[in-house]
């Protein structure tokens, strides 16, 4: 977030690559770090209006300011000769700035500056110029004094009062005015022309009850002058008397004037013309006299008049059309009409042109020895002329430059170099006016610079796409690419995209995208890098939300909203009701689980949503609270009886019909125990799609009728639906139809566009109306196209309603269409659609790059510079220059390489490029083509290069082998890619255990060894390695490993480990003591030993009386013929069984044989007490010393 905050900052202040149809202009970012540095020739940034009419009562300000590193210096002319402004003590310039101040405050006429102006801003690496600044001081002439005689007419005849007013600059706004200053009442018989004039289509009596004045209001002196009024005196044939005219139907005949056939006032005769300049309002006028009084109606010869561009002013006297475009050309005619007959007056009209720009000059920043152009497009009727200025003279005067090449609108540059920076203007004109553009031409030569912070967080949430920017700026225009963690390939393709402007798009950001991200820009002057910080969270998600709920007055509710969310940011979750902020009272409680309402009321009835967000991403939940009234019923039916979804309604009626709307009723189903919440009305159209039903509005459930809004011409059949909590009811039964009446068009068809399929053709395609937007029958669409450049006449072709497309054939290859596409019916036509800019069908490039050149940057990668192709070569959109690159051969002999071909894309129109993910110590062979639409043109000349050196891959198949404790087997191969000649290998190791390392140990081997032996000096650590190739360049990738682990190691390890501590060897000693000491007494104790009976005859057996005795005695039992059953007692008293099958067996319960000096075996014997004692004691294995250790422990 801390990036996408920085980069919208950058918005407006960081470098624009725009992508020109000739050129690639750079504009040099405000960084002051790099304004200060950068070099850039002057830009005026503002500048006064080309006809600028000043206030005489006011100083003048002459304004131009202008941009610059360093500064500009400015300079003015007036009528085309030098402006000495520091000789003129009323005229002073504002500092770093071009704008003049005249002052009047000491005296002086305003109207002694007026003339032609012209602002120069200078600096060391050229000149920019203003526009020709006309100032005009404006004037506000009295009225002539003049005596205007009575004007004598009779009724019924026409009469126009000449206003003439003197002529200001600007022109005044008209009115007229008794000399009573009260307004004279305007309609269609008495009326204001556009010249000023009134005007009496016929003359009544009562028109002589006032007199007639002009007015002019002068709006920049704020001034009125008035014209002496004119009297009128109308003769009559019989004496006005209101009374006898009353119930006359015809005032006319009743005061005996003649009924006369129209004639034309303003404009006279039957036929004017009037010409008109491109995007300004036509206005066309026509005033008529007759009696009655005619109605005006307007036409277009061979046409309609543009629908949404005209109105009717003055009473429809006036047509006025906006924004005229060359087809509004033509044959306008005017009918003036009453009951005695028609005139007609036609009006020719043409539309010219002040010129306009096709493609206006943009600044050109190029690197040495870069090449780029300047185009300069207008047009305008007639055809303006093009005149290239450079630094203010014309380019035809100016010091000879080897690298430029003037060709009509278009100035080529090749080879730029150092010192040849220049503003260059280009001056467009024809007889309706001027337009001027500067362009400036910069040469820099700028190593990389990004500018962003060099290491900055952003946080996405998982699966979002999510956008790295990387603004850069150097010249030559550097090569940017994105790298994670510091190491690997190029990140583009796959879940990565990489745009020209340095963005490097995640389209779907996972767990494992987490990482540090940097952006490198390189050109050949160098490279600047920055890293972005990647951290991907966990989306916020309302696991339960609350629902829909229908609780009663007064009781409690809970509406849950349970969130799951990233932990490591910081959640916020609040409450919406009806879309607005939740105010959370008394009655209220908010917890992390959710809401909890308390004593309901009818106020609470709404929606509520839960709104859980963090800093980067926010989910809602939405349910609708219905507060039902406390029945006073002792039964609640509600609780009594199960809920289930509404009957459906019924007795649909249609009322208040209307044009464009209807009132439909329906009796609502029974609600089935659970309350209606919503209606939904659904219609049927019997035209289009027949028996399909569409939403066409939604209802509370506490309403039963509706007013419909209705399109046209179409046959409405309606149903509705009943909702409530358990679910939707069937629909009612279908209403009677309704067919509203037709219409024209209101919208034309969206998606207009215009594409080739092939090379001479253009396939016009567009999104055809639906049902209820036809508006009427006969659906058609009219459509338009004409060539963009020649601005020729509209050809044009009407297509059926179902069709969406439509292929002009015989087209120009790649050539610029304006395209319109209007919708048509019965009733006429829709608005007039807007200009839609299409292209016919591309065929593949000419012609290929000339002029490439090779330069080496390192083992893997080159830089190319080309010569662009002409734009006519290209026959489409230039999408690209494409180099295709193939490994002809390694230096290395006897090494087999593939030579499948490779391409890098250079998008755009661009001069140099960067190939990279070459193979060190190659031949190569590279070619290039211009890429369109359509696809690669021709191949250009072969190119040949070689890589050097470099540094070769990790060894290939690295194995770590222990094959006893003492040593370990390192075995390898030579690299996949030795990149060079190999001189030999670098191993380094070092010894660990646990977070312990030791030292690093370096070993250099020969090219030719492959394995390599290691003793081991350290039997209980393990051993991590790094092995690296070696050419003259350096070491190579790594391959890496551990030595194994093995169970004896790590048992041996914990052992080393425990055994170097002092509390263990205290502890071990403690023992050992305890040990001696309890042996010492049990030899004491076995030296106080009883009786012992013993046989004389060993060899004669006990008899079973002798082997229990009962007071206390010692016996042993001899079995010299059985085999001894070797055991020994274990530690937690359980019998196991040993490895070896001839140990001696234990006599007793827990006692040891022994030898003795002789060799004969004694037993060691056991205490025989009675049984209570011994089943309380359980043996006597404490007399043991090892049991003795145990059991005291």
């Amino acid at each position: 977030m801390v990036m996408q905050r920085y980069l919208l900052t950058y918005m407006g202040v960081v470098l624009t690559l725009y992508l020109h149809q000739f050129i690639r202009a750079i504009e040099v970012p405000r960084d002051p770090s790099i304004q200060d540095e950068l070099s850039q020739p002057p830009t005026i940034t503002k500048q006064s209006v080309k006809n600028y009419i000043v206030d005489p009562r006011d100083n003048i300000i002459i304004e131009c300011d202008a941009k610059g590193n360093p500064f500009p210096i400015f300079t003015w002319t007036r009528n085309g000769k030098f402006f000495n402004v520091a000789k003129d003590p009323r005229v002073s310039m504002r500092r770093r700035s071009g704008t003049l101040s005249i002052d009047f405050r000491s005296g002086g006429r305003p109207e002694d500056y007026e003339g032609e102006y012209q602002c120069f801003a200078r600096n060391d690496f050229g000149t920019a110029i203003s526009n020709k600044i006309v100032l005009q001081v404006s004037k506000s002439p009295l009225w002539p004094k003049e005596n205007l005689d009575i004007q004598e007419v009779h009724e019924g005849a026409p009469l126009i009062l000449a206003c003439n007013p003197p002529p200001g600059l600007p022109p005044p706004a008209i009115f007229w005015m008794s000399s009573s200053m009260e307004p004279i009442h305007q309609d269609k018989r008495v009326s204001q022309g556009q010249n000023g004039d009134l005007y009496f289509s016929n003359v009544m009596q009562e028109d002589a009850l006032t007199d007639y004045s002009c007015n002019a209001r002068f709006a920049f002196t704020h001034t009125i002058q008035q014209k002496n009024p004119y009297t009128l005196k109308v003769l009559t044939k019989q004496p006005h008397n209101e009374t006898s005219f009353r119930n006359h139907t015809d005032i006319y005949s009743a005061r005996g004037v003649t009924e006369r056939h129209p004639s034309f006032m303003y404009p006279t005769g039957t036929s004017s013309s009037q010409m008109v300049l491109r995007g300004e309002d036509l206005l066309l006028e026509c005033i008529a006299s007759g009696v009655p009084t005619p109605d005006i109606m307007w036409h277009k010869r061979g046409g309609e008049l543009p629908v949404g561009r005209i109105s009717y002013e003055n009473f429809k006297k006036a047509l006025r059309i906006a924004n005229v475009s060359e087809e509004d050309s033509g044959e306008y005619f005017c009918l003036a009409s009453n009951k005695v007959g028609s005139s007609r007056h036609t009006v020719s009209v043409r539309v010219k042109a002040a010129p306009y720009w096709l493609d206006e000059p943009e600044n050109l920043v190029l690197a040495p020895g870069e090449g780029g152009r300047l185009i300069c497009r207008a047009n305008g009727n007639p055809k303006p002329s093009i005149q290239w200025l450079v630094n203010g003279e014309p380019i035809e005067s100016s010091l000879p430059n080897p690298s430029r090449e003037v060709k009509g609108d278009t100035v080529m540059f090749r080879d730029a170099q150092i010192g040849s920076s220049a503003v260059y203007q280009c001056n467009a004109s024809n007889e309706h006016g001027y337009l001027l553009a500067n362009a400036f031409v910069s040469v820099l030569d700028v190593s990389p610079r990004i500018l962003a912070p060099r290491s900055q967080p952003m946080k996405v949430i998982h699966n979002n796409r999510t956008l790295l920017d990387c603004p850069f700026f150097g010249s030559p225009i550097p090569t940017t690419r994105w790298f994670k963690n510091g190491q690997g390939n190029t990140l583009d393709g796959g879940n990565y995209r990489m745009y020209e402007n340095g963005t490097l798009e995640i389209k779907m950001a996972r767990k494992e995208d987490q990482g540090t991200y940097t952006c490198v820009a390189t050109n050949i002057l160098g490279k600047a890098e920055i890293q972005v910080r990647l951290e991907v969270k966990d989306p916020t998600r309302i696991i339960t939300g609350p629902t829909d709920a229908v609780p009663k007055k007064g009781s409690t509710i809970h509406l849950s909203c349970r969130v799951k969310y990233d932990p490591t940011l910081k959640l916020t979750v609040s409450w919406l009701k009806d879309d607005s902020p939740l105010y959370i009272g008394n009655r209220m409680k908010k917890d992390e689980d959710g809401l909890t309402i308390y004593g309901v009321s009818e106020k609470d009835q709404g929606y509520y949503t839960c709104v859980a967000s963090t800093e980067l991403d926010r989910d809602t939940a939405r349910a609708h609270l219905t507060v039902l009234a406390v029945s006073a019923s002792p039964v609640n039916r509600m609780t009594t009886f199960p809920k289930a979804r509404p009957d459906r309604p019924r007795d649909l009626e249609l009322t208040d019909l209307a044009e464009r709307s209807v009132r439909l009723t329906w009796i609502p189903g029974d609600d089935n125990n659970s309350p209606i919440t919503d209606y939904i009305v659904e219609f049927e159209e019997d035209k289009f799609q027949p028996g399909v039903w569409h939403n066409h509005s939604r209802y509370p459930g506490s309403v039963n009728s509706a007013v419909l809004r209705l399109a046209p011409y179409v046959n409405y059949q309606f149903r509705v639906i009943a909702v409530n909590e358990v679910g939707s009811s069937y629909p009612s039964l279908p209403s009677e139809r309704y067919q509203t009446n037709g219409a024209r068009p209101e919208i034309n068809p969206t998606g207009v566009q215009g594409a080739g399929t092939s090379k001479n053709n253009m396939v016009i395609s567009w999104t055809p109306l639906n049902a209820t937007q036809a508006y009427g029958p006969k659906l058609k669409y009219i459509v338009k196209w004409r060539r963009r450049d020649t601005r020729e006449s509209w050809s044009n072709v009407t297509v059926s309603g179902d069709v969406s497309k439509y292929t002009v054939t015989q087209t120009p290859t790649y050539v610029p269409y304006e395209i319109k596409v209007q919708a048509e019916n019965e009733f006429g036509r829709a608005a007039e659609p807007d200009v839609v800019i299409g292209y016919s069908g591309e065929d593949y490039p000419k012609a290929a790059p000339t002029d490439i050149r090779l330069r080496v940057l390192n083992s893997t990668a080159i830089s190319l510079q080309w010569t662009r192709v002409y734009p006519d070569t290209i026959q489409g959109q230039l999408k690209e220059y494409r180099a295709y690159f193939w490994r002809e051969s390694s230096l290395l002999k006897n090494l087999w390489v593939s030579k499948k071909k490779q391409s890098e894309s250079f998008i755009g129109d661009r001069t140099r490029g960067i190939v990279s993910r070459l193979f060190p110590y190659s031949n190569y062979k590279l070619e290039m083509v211009v890429v369109n639409g359509r696809g690669d043109g021709p191949r250009s000349e072969i190119k040949e290069f070689t890589t050097p050196e470099g540094v070769p891959s990790a060894p290939r198949y690295f194995k770590i082998r222990q094959p006893n404790v003492d040593t370990i087997t390192l075995e390898w191969e030579h690299p996949e890619h030795p990149n060079g000649i190999l001189i030999g290998y670098t191993l380094r190791y070092q010894a660990f255990n646990g977070s312990k390392t030791g030292r690093t140990i370096v070993e250099n081997f020969s090219p030719n060894q492959t394995k390599f032996l290691l003793q081991r000096t350290d039997p209980i650590s393990r051993y991590r390695f790094d092995l690296r190739s070696r050419t003259q360049i350096g070491d190579g990738e790594p391959a890496k490993g551990e030595s194994p682990s093995s169970l004896n190691e790590a048992y041996t390890k914990n052992q080393g480990d425990i055994a170097t501590q002092g509390w263990f060897i205290g502890l071990m000693c403690a023992i050992a003591l305890l040990v001696l000491i309890l042996l010492i007494v049990c030899f004491i104790k076995r030296s106080r030993g009883g009786k012992y009976p013993v046989r004389e005859n060993k060899d004669v057996p006990l008899d079973p009386d002798d082997q229990k005795v009962d007071n206390g005695s010692f016996d042993y039992s001899d079995e010299d013929n059985k085999p001894l059953q070797g055991s020994q007692t274990s530690l937690d008293g359980t019998i196991k069984q040993q490895e070896s099958d001839d140990s001696l067996v234990d006599y007793g319960e827990g006692g040891e044989g022994q030898f003795n000096e002789d060799g004969s075996f004694i037993g060691q014997y056991t205490v025989k007490k009675d049984k209570e004692e011994t089943e309380g004691n359980e043996s006597s294995e404490a007399t043991s010393p090892v049991n003795a250790i145990y059991s005291l422990a």
